[in-house]
C-alpha cells in the first residue's frame, strides 16, 4: 500500500505538470482557435485544481483526532476526492462537451482551417510534460499495487489519491491523442467539424473517468470494511488464542486511508478468569496491530461468558 508520502509526490508532480500544460494549451488555442485545444486547456486547468483539492484533502486527513472527531479526520480525503470527481465530470467533461458541440454548430460551410503548426508543437510539448507526470504516478501506482491487477487494486485501495492521479493522467494522455487526431484529420480531410468532434470525445472521456472515481469514492464515504479474505484472517487470529472459544460478529470500517476500526464479538472459553480474559484481549490486539499496517482501533466485546472466574 502506498504511503502518504508516495501519493503526495505523484499529486505534486501532476499539479506542476498540468499548470504548465494548461498555460501552453490556452496560448495555442488563442492563436489557432482550435476547439480541441480549448478543451485540452480546460482539461489541464481542471486537473491542476483537482490536484490542489487532493493535496488539501490529504492535509486535512492527517489532522489528529479530537473531541468532535474521535476517529480522526481521515475521511476528509474521501470527501475531497468526491469533489474532484464532480469537478472532472461537470467542469472538465461538461465544458469540453459544450465547447465541442458549440464549435460544430458555429462552423460555417467551407470554412478554412488555420495553420496547425502551433497546435502540433504544443501537443508535443504537452505530451512530454504530461508523460513525466504520468511516469511518476504510474511508478508509485505499480509499486503500491504489488501482485494485484490494476482494476483489483483500485477496487481494494482505501487511498484514492494515488489512483485518482493515475486515472487523471491516463485521461490526459488519451485526451492529447484525441486532440492530435482532431487537428490532423481535420486538416487531412479539410473538415473543421472533426476538431469539434475531438473536443466532444475528450469531454466523454473525462465524464467516464469521473464516473469511475465517484463510484469508488462513494463506497469509501459510506464506510467500507475489509475484504472477505482479511475478515477471515482476522477471525483466524482471534480464534487462535488459547482463551477464545470462538469469534462472533466482526465489524470493520475504514475511517481513513490508513485508519481501521475493528469491533469484535468474542466468546471466551468456559472457566476463563477475568485476568486471563484481559490478557487474551491484549494478545489479540497485539497480533492484529502487528499483522496489519493500518492504525487500528480495536474494540473487543465479550459475548456470553458462562463460568467466568473473577
Amino acid at each position: 500500500m502506498a504511503g502518504h508520502g508516495e501519493s503526495k509526490v505523484a499529486v505534486i508532480a501532476a499539479v506542476v505538470a498540468n499548470l504548465i500544460i494548461a498555460i501552453i494549451k490556452f496560448i495555442a488555442a488563442a492563436i489557432t482557435g482550435s476547439s480541441a485545444m480549448i478543451s485540452e486547456g480546460i482539461h489541464s486547468l481542471v486537473d491542476t485544481g483537482n490536484g490542489g483539492l487532493l493535496l488539501h484533502g490529504m492535509s486535512r486527513a492527517k489532522r489528529p483526532a479530537d473531541e468532535g472527531h474521535p476517529f480522526g479526520h481521515g475521511k476528509s480525503l474521501y470527501f475531497w476526492s468526491l469533489v474532484v470527481a464532480v469537478s472532472i465530470f461537470g467542469i472538465g467533461g461538461g465544458m469540453s462537451l459544450y465547447e465541442g458541440l458549440s464549435h460544430i454548430r458555429h462552423v460555417a460551410p467551407g470554412a478554412e482551417l488555420s495553420d496547425p503548426t502551433v497546435n502540433y508543437i504544443v501537443l508535443a510539448l504537452a505530451f512530454v510534460v504530461e508523460g513525466f507526470s504520468f511516469s511518476v504516478a504510474i511508478r508509485q501506482f505499480w509499486q503500491a499495487k504489488g501482485e494485484k491487477s490494476a482494476v483489483r487494486f483500485i477496487r481494494d485501495s482505501k487511498d484514492p489519491s494515488l489512483y485518482t492521479v493515475v486515472l487523471e493522467d491516463s485521461a490526459a494522455m488519451l485526451g492529447l491523442i484525441f486532440a492530435f487526431l482532431g487537428v490532423w484529420l481535420g486538416h487531412l480531410f479539410g473538415n473543421p467539424y472533426l476538431d469539434g468532434a475531438a473536443s466532444i470525445a475528450i469531454g466523454l472521456l473525462l465524464m467516464s473517468v469521473a464516473f469511475v472515481l465517484a463510484a469508488e469514492t462513494k463506497g469509501l464515504l459510506l464506510g467500507e470494511g475489509v475484504d472477505a479474505e482479511t475478515l477471515a484472517e482476522i477471525r483466524r487470529i482471534v480464534e487462535a488464542d488459547e482463551a477464545v472459544d470462538e469469534a462472533g460478529d466482526i465489524l470493520t470500517m475504514y475511517v481513513g486511508p490508513h485508519e481501521l476500526v475493528v469491533n469484535l464479538g468474542v466468546r471466551f472459553a468456559r472457566g476463563t478468569s477475568l485476568d486471563s480474559m484481559h490478557a487474551a484481549i491484549g494478545r489479540i490486539e497485539a497480533v492484529l496491530e502487528g499483522t496489519y499496517p493500518q492504525h487500528l482501533h480495536v474494540y473487543i466485546e465479550a459475548q456470553s461468558l458462562p463460568g467466568v472466574v473473577a
